[in-house]
């Protein structure tokens, strides 16, 4: 039977590298929520701390306005590590490794 959760039993497989970037960028979660708005993506602080516990789903909309918020790519945000010869000028790293937990 399919299930749909993460390997460690959350609804998201973003939380880690979400919690880390938000930290390493030192604004809370309602920051996080109202930076969101420049994006068309209304959500609230509870959103944001349910995706960080992982106890609700991220939607496309809102991983792509996530990854745009922090300079990153989506697949980094997902935790896969893109290999350098394919990665784009406009979407750095921010000088932040990513997990070499996945690899594309």
């Amino acid at each position: 039977m399919f299930k749909n959760k993460s390997e460690d039993g959350k609804h998201n497989i973003c939380r880690p590298e979400l919690i880390r970037l938000r930290k390493a960028r030192g604004i809370s979660q309602r920051e996080l929520a109202d930076g969101l708005q420049d994006y068309n993506v209304d959500i609230g602080k509870n959103a944001v701390q349910q995706l960080e516990a992982g106890e609700r789903f991220v939607t496309d909309i809102e991983l792509v306005a996530l990854a745009a918020s922090f300079r990153f790519t989506t697949d980094s945000l997902l935790g896969y590590t893109i290999p350098p010869e394919y990665t784009h000028p406009y979407y750095p790293a921010a000088g932040l490794a990513t997990p070499p937990s996945r690899r594309l």
